[in-house]
């Protein structure tokens, strides 16, 4: 049994101490992965990569909601779905008016230009992503695992339990999918 299962099951099993063992572990992928995430997004970002993997980490253990990881795998999905989550919430709060989200700035920035357009994109995907999750919730997941997991195909692959060339053609497929459906949707 791998050292990160082996945490995790303590984890579920009430082990307080089991957390604080798993982060070391854990934390330089997570990171990696949330770096990813944020190279995407606009400089100047109010949330930077550390700030992503500590909530989604906190998200992912609490200990007050007692959650079952099957696998290593299965924990990095959660990971990534943690993340997903977070960054559509946080795209939406700057949207809203709320924050400003319906005024329009007199100033013309083309890195801002650029920023809300991947804002827009963040959103749409997320919104065909939930469509596709009720459609084909194995390529769902395989999505948010490359896509907001920042895994390889081979490593989703193996997270998911399917081959890699499965993997291949789910993702294919679902490039396709959402790429259809994002066009179909936009205006």
């Amino acid at each position: 049994m791998h050292e990160v299962t082996r945490i995790l099951s303590a984890i579920e099993q009430g082990d307080p101490q089991a957390s604080e063992q798993l982060l070391p572990l854990v934390y330089d992928e997570l990171r990696r992965l949330a770096a990813e995430k944020m190279a995407q997004e606009r400089p100047g970002q109010t949330l930077q990569a550390t700030a992503l993997v500590h909530e989604a980490y906190i998200r992912l253990v609490d200990v007050e909601r007692a959650q079952h990881w099957d696998s290593r795998g299965h924990f990095f999905a959660a990971a990534a779905e943690a993340m997903r989550r977070i960054l559509v919430k946080s795209a939406r709060q700057k949207k809203s008016q709320k924050r400003g989200g319906h005024c329009c700035r007199a100033d013309i920035d083309l890195e801002e230009i650029a920023a809300d357009e991947k804002r827009d994109k963040l959103l749409a995907l997320d919104e065909a992503l939930c469509r596709f999750t009720t459609i084909a919730p194995l390529k769902a997941v395989l999505v948010k695992l490359r896509y907001y997991g920042g895994m390889t195909g081979r490593e989703a692959a193996q997270a998911l339990g399917i081959s890699e060339a499965t993997a291949d053609r789910h993702w294919a497929y679902a490039r396709a999918w959402l790429q259809r459906e994002m066009t179909r949707v936009s205006p």
